[in-house]
């Protein structure tokens, strides 16, 4: 299996050097070698090569630092389940307000809009259930809502785009970047002056596994500052 790929023509960077070395990893075999054992058990299928390729490159192109990159490719990774592929949420959220419908009075079927549960959809309007998908698993209307829009991708009539590798990378990268998940942002704790990695959980989701994340942040960040 080859983890080599052309660097694309136009990869340049942030901070020219730091960019530049950063979209090195496409073509650096010191990168994966660093991060298969330490965080695949000694072993990399393509698809895990080729979604980290794809983070990269989003990164890359939205500007991200070195070690805004690094947490953004540990956050996947949690998100992900260790596939670095963009996926559904195990039991398509079922569990949650977001992925099941409820029924009124009327016997009219509907689902929550966001967290806050004071706006719903019928089925009627929208036949789809906002469960979590991607590399970070984007969940509830709204946030497909928000995410569609800024993309200019209709993700509302077709949630399942954000399956897709190319949309699901600018998902994740541009929603930690701008805060579009929580509030909270990568240069909140990402920044010239800190590298809050456990803080950064925030971004997503509170600070489930946080401690467990910043570790996996800290290989990437290792791994990348080889090139």
């Amino acid at each position: 299996m080859s983890e080599i790929i052309p660097i694309p023509d136009n990869a340049v960077s942030i901070e020219e050097h730091a960019q530049n070395s950063v979209a090195q990893t496409l073509a650096n075999a010191a990168f994966f070698n660093i991060v298969r054992p330490k965080l695949f058990s000694g072993s990399l299928n393509q698809s895990q090569v080729d979604g980290i390729n794809a983070l990269v490159l989003a990164g890359v192109e939205h500007g991200l630092t070195l070690q805004q990159h690094a947490y953004v490719l540990a956050t996947a990774l949690h998100e992900t389940a260790y596939t670095m592929q963009p996926i559904r949420e195990y039991g398509r959220g079922q569990n949650y307000a977001y992925g099941r419908w409820q029924t009124n009075s009327h016997g009219v079927k509907y689902c929550y809009k966001n967290g806050s549960r004071d706006v719903v959809y019928t089925e009627n309007e929208c036949p789809h259930l906002f469960y979590g998908r991607g590399f970070v698993q984007l969940t509830w209307y709204d946030n497909y809502r928000r995410a569609g829009d800024k993309l200019g991708v209709d993700l509302l009539n077709n949630p399942d785009l954000a399956l897709q590798t190319n949309i699901s990378a600018k998902i994740i990268v541009l929603g930690m970047k701008e805060g579009w998940f929580t509030g909270k942002k990568l240069s909140d704790y990402i920044n010239d002056h800190r590298d809050d990695y456990v803080n950064a959980r925030r971004i997503v989701n509170g600070m489930d596994k946080a401690e467990q994340i910043a570790r996996y942040a800290r290989v990437f960040e290792m791994a990348l500052n080889l090139i």
